[in-house]
């Protein structure tokens, strides 16, 4: 069986679906691997390192696809990459199905076989191929780090002899695995940090890592599935969430926002009338 993988088309995208590593495990398991050339350089992969662990460089992402029995990717293909598939292949990547319907349709009328890693079920047996936690983690770290470098103030509090700076006021909103990992890396950076999550039971978490959570009356309790992830909220507990935040986005000076719901758009909590309240050269990430 020979496993492909493809160079990413979609733009900003630097990930490679399977490193040098991954491609010599596959391969001590009986399959064959084909890369196409340039598959990983984004990621600091070349080709050498591919060839070096007896995997099989080829030119162009039309050889992968001719050879292919199962092709794993990053995203979602394109048209073009459609296309490409053969009947009775195998497609391994984030299908972001929920939004992708039609792209579905095309694959199940061309006799592919797609398996959407994003819907893999986040139990400990299947936590080696969480996608989801995973980068969630990165999207947490990587938040902080680029708003940092965004703001014009240092996070942590510093005593010069020209005086006393504060420290940042940074609010998260948003407690799961991106959120706690950008809590602590904003108090890790010396920020004073704020956290808001519709679900109560993740307030243990958040002050765990330092933090102060943010109590909001929702007027309602069932604000999380049996698995554990944010429902979405109704009118009413949204309004009421849009005035309990609204005070703490004003006196923040950084606001990132990792609220998410599975399957669905991410809610759109901070709003015009609250960019209004907030200091100059603030930042929301």
């Amino acid at each position: 069986m020979n496993i492909g993988v493809v160079r990413e088309r979609t733009d900003r995208e630097h990930r490679v679906a399977v490193t040098p590593d991954a491609a010599k495990q596959l391969m001590a398991k009986g399959f064959e691997v084909s890369v196409e050339t340039g598959a990983g350089s984004a990621a600091s992969h070349n080709d050498d390192a591919y060839t070096a662990v007896g995997a099989r460089v080829v030119a162009s992402a039309a050889d992968v696809y001719s050879a292919a029995g199962i092709v794993c990717k990053v995203q979602a293909p394109d048209a073009d990459e459609v296309a490409q598939l053969r009947s009775g292949t195998a497609l391994v990547c984030m299908m972001n199905a929920w939004k992708n319907e039609p792209l579905i349709a095309t694959l199940r009328s061309g006799g592919v076989t797609a398996f959407a890693l994003e819907r893999i079920p986040r139990i400990s047996r299947a936590q080696s191929m969480d996608i989801l936690s995973s980068m969630a983690s990165v999207a947490g770290y990587k938040a902080v780090l680029l708003a940092a470098a965004a703001s014009g103030r240092f996070f942590p509090m510093l005593v010069t002899a020209a005086g006393t700076l504060a420290p940042v006021k940074c609010l998260v909103i948003g407690a799961g695995v991106a959120g706690l990992q950008a809590i602590a890396t904003a108090r890790r950076l010396g920020a004073v940090v704020e956290a808001f999550d519709v679900r109560p039971a993740v307030k243990e978490q958040i002050e765990s890592l330092g933090a102060k959570f943010v109590e909001i009356d929702l007027g309602e309790r069932d604000t999380e599935t049996a698995g554990g992830y944010a429902k979405e909220l109704s009118d009413d507990a949204k309004k009421r969430q849009h005035e309990g935040l609204a005070k703490h986005v004003a006196q923040s000076d950084v606001v990132i926002s990792t609220a998410a719901i599975p399957g669905k758009p991410a809610p759109k909590i901070i709003t015009d009338d609250m960019i209004a309240t907030m200091k100059s050269g603030s930042v929301i990430f």
